[in-house]
């Protein structure tokens, strides 16, 4: 038996001592009376059958325990039947026979048996408080017993697990009397008729038993399949959720966030160093972290195992801020993590909330697994909350190295959500940049490399904005001077956050999209051909856009005047040969190329 706790001790001790004491009591109250064959004949039967009973559980989804047992039918018959002694028995011992035959820990099949002891003792005492044999003391006595041990084996089960996990009993209590109490109902009146037949006939009552142990039987090929099912979606090394059952279980929890307006957070985990820990430790020892890794997120959330080192946290009801702090502390159980050669472990962390940060499932996990990212370039050990305003390294790095280019644009596209999301535009302004980009670089005749190029800066032109504060971004009006000053830097930032990762020429295009054709724009008042072609195209692009889109301080204008104030603006704001492909161009194509955006 191994050693428990002191906190879970301190409940699972006296319901030891009282089971056993119960226990004892019961068979020396049986044995001291005398018993003729029939009279042992009758709990015998009920033992044997209980115990079958005990061996096939019924599958109850939603139950802690994973499912109840037909045998709760005959511990509650055995106690009006055969008295308090025998009923004990039968209800003690059947579990625990099956629980030893099944190689359970001693710890909890003793737990077990004392709980089901204590429960059939305290109905006897209630039930004996109930004299008598008409039809109504029998209804009576048998929901007594019934009521009684389910409401005792509810509560000490649930206060084990509770216990031991850190958990909330009355959730724990409320969600599995949710999943048990219409079955254990349905057997209470399978014991009335169990009760009723065997007072008449102990022989009339086998056209129940047997129809009893039939569904018993049942259940066992439905066991199987549920367990079938549940280790399809369970990462056997852990015991957690596979990714699978993630995708599953998050999709659900979305919807729920959604239907009654609640937030919901996800928190993506990483085991620090962990390829290291399996190169000088061997795979065993890492083998052994994660499981030790499963434990501790099982007290916090619904965890799951995504593959390698990677977990998952559902954190429902909680906004990405508030999240901050239960995921602190997961880490900081995960860091407790003390093995043998291996030493200390730790683990970083990024979570994302819904609908505030993302919108849908896939959204949400890349924003977290963003974070994530961030946590583990900086430093380890620590928890990042997913930020717009925050340099998106993993995002920016597959943009820059991927070799796939249609990655490369989908990422892209990742990133001018997290702008746009931020922006005062109306839908998704730089995916309609971008296209809009694309459609005049053709016109132009560039080559299908330097359009794919344009279309990729289009939705990157603002990726600057994602340091820049949002009052200012959202501002319903004209900006000060000081706060123009720090919006143009966006221009700067973006140059850099592409530069760093080697996305030329498009870092360059991304800086000089304001210029003017006059020498009049910014950041370094280039005039002319001075400006690269990219960042001439994308600022025709950018304009009509922000002109044929809504604001929060002015509406849209339509297309055809959009293009008349760009011909206005040709030769001072604009390059003139720009405008004008563009616009002898604009008729039914590119309001159908922005629209495709929107």
């Amino acid at each position: 038996m191994r050693r428990l706790p002191p906190r879970v001790l301190l409940l699972v001790a006296p319901v030891w001592a009282a089971g056993f004491t119960l226990a004892l009591a019961a068979a020396v109250s049986f044995a001291s009376r005398p018993h003729d064959l029939a009279q042992i004949a009758g709990p015998v039967a009920f033992l044997l059958a209980s115990t079958l009973a005990s061996r096939y559980p019924v599958p109850i989804e939603g139950a802690e325990s994973g499912g109840v047992t037909l045998s709760f039918v005959f511990g509650t018959s055995g106690i009006i039947l055969f008295g308090w002694d025998a009923g004990v028995l039968i209800a003690l011992a059947a579990p625990a026979i099956v629980q030893l035959l099944e190689h359970r820990p001693l710890e909890r099949v003793a737990y077990n048996a004392s709980v089901f002891a204590v429960g059939a003792g305290a109905a006897s005492v209630l039930v004996s408080l109930v004299d008598g044999s008409g039809t109504a003391i029998i209804v009576a006595q048998v929901a007594i017993s019934a009521t009684t041990q389910y409401t005792l084996n509810l509560l000490l089960v649930s206060g084990a697990v509770a216990t031991t996990a850190r958990r909330p009993l009355a959730e724990l209590v409320a969600s599995s009397a949710r999943a048990t109490s219409v079955p254990f109902a349905l057997m209470a009146s399978a014991s009335l008729m169990l009760v009723v037949l065997w007072q008449r006939s102990p022989v009339l009552s086998a056209a129940l038993v047997g129809p009893l142990l039939a569904i018993s039987l049942y259940q066992r090929s439905a066991y199987q399949a549920l367990r079938a099912m549940r280790l399809a979606l369970t990462d056997p090394l852990t015991g957690l959720g596979n990714h699978r059952s993630f995708q599953e279980r998050l999709q659900r929890e979305l919807h729920r966030a959604e239907a009654n307006g609640e937030p919901f957070t996800l928190c993506m985990i990483d085991i620090d160093d962990f390829k290291r820990i399996n190169d000088l430790f061997g795979h065993p020892a890492g083998d052994r972290i994660l499981a030790q890794v499963g434990n501790r997120l099982r007290q916090n959330g619904e965890a799951f195992r995504l593959g390698g080192d990677e977990f998952a946290l559902l954190l429902p009801g909680l906004a990405a801020d508030d999240a901050l702090s239960t995921s602190s502390s997961v880490l900081a159980r995960i860091a407790t993590l003390e093995l043998d050669d291996v030493g200390s472990v730790t683990a970083s962390a990024g979570i994302a909330g819904y609908p505030r940060q993302a919108f849908d499932r896939d959204e949400l996990i890349r924003l977290a697994d963003s974070a994530l990212y961030w946590a583990k370039e900086h430093g380890k050990n620590r928890v990042h909350v997913y930020r717009p305003d925050v340099v998106e390294l993993a995002e920016l790095r597959r943009l820059a190295h991927g070799p796939d280019r249609a990655a490369r644009f989908r990422a892209a596209a990742s990133l001018a959500k997290a702008v746009d999301a931020r922006d005062t535009y109306t839908g998704s302004h730089s995916t309609r940049v971008a296209e809009l980009g694309a459609w005049i670089a053709q016109r132009l005749g560039l080559d299908q490399e330097q359009v794919e190029l344009t279309r990729l800066a289009g939705s990157l032109h603002d990726l600057g904005k994602l340091a820049i504060p949002e009052e200012i971004l959202r501002k319903p009006g004209p900006l000060t001077p000081p706060e123009r000053l720090v919006l143009e830097r966006h221009t700067q930032i973006g140059h850099r956050m592409l530069e760093s990762l080697g996305v030329d020429p498009v870092a360059d295009w991304v800086l000089h999209h304001h210029e003017r054709w006059d020498g009049s724009g910014y950041p370094d008042r280039l005039r002319g051909d001075q400006i690269p072609l990219g960042a001439r195209i994308i600022f025709v692009a950018d304009a009509y856009d922000a002109m044929t889109s809504d604001r929060a301080y002015r509406g849209r204008l339509t297309p055809r005047a959009a293009v008349e104030e760009l011909e206005r603006c040709a030769g001072t704001q604009f390059d003139p040969t720009i405008v004008a492909t563009f616009a002898s161009e604009l008729v039914g194509q590119a309001p159908a190329a922005a629209a495709a955006a929107r």
